[in-house]
């Protein structure tokens, strides 16, 4: 595993990225050579550079799709479903290029039809190699578990989910746990000292995992495994690496004291204001005609007696409290009672215009001008009201921390979390949260702006 702009990457992964854009490269580079060999005319300058934005272009829409997220292929036609929209937002975003750019001269769209097809061929073939070869355990890292209670048992329910994690647990050492809640078939022990057992199972990481956290550790026998190569992980950043969350039962204040992140420079939030104003401006500047269109339903819907934009009090970044601004998508009569309420799958509250725009996200275009008056970024956790943050704060430790940074129009935790209706849901949600805030950086909430793209096309997490 390799950390690029705040998030855990797996090296494979990396290498089919790169794979891939030499095919998108190579594959329009073919079809140009193949297309004016057939007309048999020359390659001008100009359309030389069209492998090289196309490849740009088609990246872009991988990622923005979640195909180079883990377990994206954990199903054949969840994969194919995101293959099939990256190369429609792909292809029209090149057919936009071609008709508004004279960077590609002649016969850019035949050009464009060949070298798509190519692509899509060689994309298919590449990925199928991909899943037979990381299918396989032995490229997987291989890990040695230090305990056999409470804590490893997390570690084996998070294996259950096989497709998202890059690692293969060899064994679980018994250090004496009171609790054993790993089957003894799984478990060794430790007749060897901890390098000779690691050796013995070519072992590439050490997970400590042991449940009292004063019992006296093998330390010297870790900092040997760890002098001749091998990582040595404590349960939290094991967590961090393996699911991108902050996993909040185990977390203590001093590791969020000592570890890295956490750290907001003066220039990064400069860079993170400009970037909010300058995307913001362009989201609006393209949204204005979907805004206009969404206020003349809602006039239709409701007869023009109900207002179209409704405002709610949030509270945001330290505290502060702010009004966010929504399409309106419940009924004028909601909360009649004046009780706070989460939205819930198929609300009745919710009108039927109100619930396309929610599926669609176009429900949260107006809060565009919360980002452009300062009030929210475009990327950090979703804004929470002051009534649910009073009881989260009271019932979920490190609640509070969540608002270190901005609230968002989108976030991790919304790109990889469904949508939340229960106290359990808002906790998890925060795991994902604390992991934003604690590696947040501009090139992160460029990755999480383009895998939203992801979320809005699929309607994933919507209520």
């Amino acid at each position: 595993m390799i950390k690029l702009f705040g998030i855990y990457i797996s090296k494979a992964v990396v290498l089919l990225a790169v794979a891939e854009v030499l095919i998108f490269f190579s594959s329009m580079h073919g079809a140009i050579l193949l297309f004016h060999h057939i007309i048999n005319e020359p390659v001008s300058n100009l359309e030389s550079n069209m492998p090289v934005i196309y490849s740009l272009v088609m990246f872009s829409a991988m990622t923005a799709l979640g195909l180079y997220q883990k377990g994206s292929m954990a199903t054949s036609s969840g994969f194919l479903l995101r293959i099939i929209l990256a190369f429609l937002v792909g292809g029209v975003v090149m057919l936009l290029l071609l008709a508004i750019a004279p960077m590609f001269v002649n016969h850019g769209q035949s050009v464009l039809s060949y070298g798509s097809a190519l692509s899509l061929l060689g994309i298919l073939v590449a990925r199928t190699i991909f899943v037979r070869v990381t299918s396989d355990k032995i490229l997987k890292r291989r890990v040695l578990v230090l305990g056999v209670g409470i804590n490893a048992d997390r570690i084996e329910e998070s294996m259950k989910d096989k497709d998202t994690l890059g690692i293969v647990v060899v064994a679980y050492v018994n250090l004496g746990d009171r609790i054993e809640l790993i089957d003894k078939d799984r478990q060794i022990v430790k007749d060897q000292s901890l390098l000779e057992i690691s050796n013995r199972l070519a072992v590439d990481e050490i997970v400590v995992a042991v449940d009292d956290r004063r019992k006296k550790l093998p330390n010297h026998e870790l900092l040997e495994c760890k002098i001749k190569g091998i990582r040595i992980l404590d349960l939290l950043t094991f967590f961090e690496k393996e699911l991108s969350i902050i996993n909040i039962d185990l977390l203590y204040p001093s590791w969020m004291l000592y570890t890295d992140g956490y750290r907001q420079r003066a220039l990064n939030r400069t860079i993170k204001k400009a970037f909010d104003m300058s995307v913001g401006i362009i989201i609006f500047l393209f949204a204005a005609p979907l805004m206009v269109l969404v206020t003349i339903a809602s006039l239709i819907e409701s007869g023009g007696r109900d207002p179209i934009l409704y405002s709610q009090v949030r509270v945001g970044k330290n505290g502060k409290l702010f009004k966010v601004y929504k399409f309106r998508s419940m009924r004028t009569d909601a909360e009649a009672d004046g009780v706070a309420r989460w939205a819930t799958k198929n609300d009745s509250r919710i009108t039927k215009l109100g619930g396309f725009l929610r599926k669609t996200r176009l429900d949260e275009l107006p809060q565009i001008y919360n980002i452009l008056n300062g009030d929210m970024s475009l990327v950090g956790p979703r804004p929470e009201r002051p009534e649910f943050v009073m009881q989260l704060s009271n019932d979920i430790p490190y609640y509070p921390q969540r608002h270190w940074v901005k609230p968002g129009l989108t976030g991790w935790a919304q790109m990889l979390y469904p949508y939340g209706a229960s106290e359990e849901d808002a906790k998890r949600k925060l795991e994902y949260d604390l992991y934003y805030v604690k590696n947040a950086s501009t090139m992160l909430d460029f990755i999480i702006l383009l895998q939203t793209i992801e979320v809005v096309l699929l309607g994933k997490g919507a209520q």
